[in-house]
């Protein structure tokens, strides 16, 4: 089938939704030029220092260099959220939310990324579920409350090190603070925020019970399933429909619609076809 045809099935999707679930993993971040880490040779090509000292992406992800190391910790973490601050998100984000204007759905973002585009891009933080946390709050180490704040930290890294000038630390105990996201290995990560989150997105699971839901998932591979498995789970409810955007990954078997692109040529050329 050619990708035309299927930009126009798409359309009809949308355009017969009743709600909206939009699920996100990291290639949604890729056509605002921000690194997927798909792979070590992927993730040494946007950070070339850890392969020179042989680290894989699951190594620098690791919350015990916040316990052994914490300024090579946040050198890693740092640099991510100087990037995500000054990422600018794509034009598929503004198609999202004009189909949520113009056909009145309501919606719900369920996403692994911890970058906070879709809340830079104008959605609503009630209506967004962030599996893994996010870079934009931190946690203590130790931890020694569930206190969750927000990153408010400068970040000078030294690119040659991969070293912070500066770590945060817990304004309760002094420890030094960490990025509240789930890590690999991960055992002290405080997962209050995004329980919460997960509590929002059943709710609102349940009262569309009836409606036609359509979920749009977007670059979300299979190395790390969450969210593929939460859209496989959501197509199952009855007359739910799911459409699969993935340049690498795009199967998934009838009644749903795999897109084989990128997020955002698949977005504007679903939205060519309702305009």
């Amino acid at each position: 089938m050619e990708l035309a045809e299927r930009f126009r099935m798409g359309a009809e999707l949308v355009r017969g939704a009743q709600a909206l679930v939009i699920t996100a993993g990291a290639g949604m971040g890729v056509d605002s030029g921000l690194p997927d880490f798909r792979g070590d040779a992927g993730f040494w090509r946007a950070y070339p220092l850890y392969a020179r000292l042989g680290l894989s992406f699951v190594d620098a992800a690791n919350p015990e260099h916040f316990e052994r190391d914490p300024h090579f910790g946040w050198g890693f973490y740092g640099h991510r959220t100087n990037l995500y601050r000054e990422t600018v998100p794509h034009d598929g984000f503004r198609i999202l939310l004009s189909w949520i204007a113009r056909f009145g759905l309501p919606f719900f973002v369920a996403t692994s990324n911890v970058d906070g585009q879709f809340q830079k891009a104008g959605f609503a933080e009630s209506e967004i579920l962030e599996f893994h946390g996010s870079i934009h709050h931190l946690q203590c180490t130790r931890p020694c409350s569930d206190r969750i704040w927000e990153n408010r930290a400068s970040f000078s890294i030294d690119e040659e090190t991969m070293r912070a000038e500066e770590v945060p630390t817990c304004p309760r105990c002094g420890a030094v603070a960490r990025p509240n996201i789930l890590m690999f290995g991960d055992w002290s990560w405080v997962e209050e925020r995004t329980r919460r989150q997960c509590e929002r997105f059943n709710s609102f699971l349940n009262a569309q019970h009836g409606r036609k839901l359509v979920v749009v998932e977007l670059g979300a591979g299979t190395a790390i399933p969450t969210v593929r498995a939460t859209s496989e789970r959501l197509g199952g409810f009855p007359g739910a429909r799911v459409v699969r955007i993935n340049t690498r990954e795009p199967q998934i078997p009838p009644p749903h619609l795999p897109l084989p692109c990128g997020a955002l040529q698949g977005l504007a050329g679903i939205e060519a076809e309702l305009l």
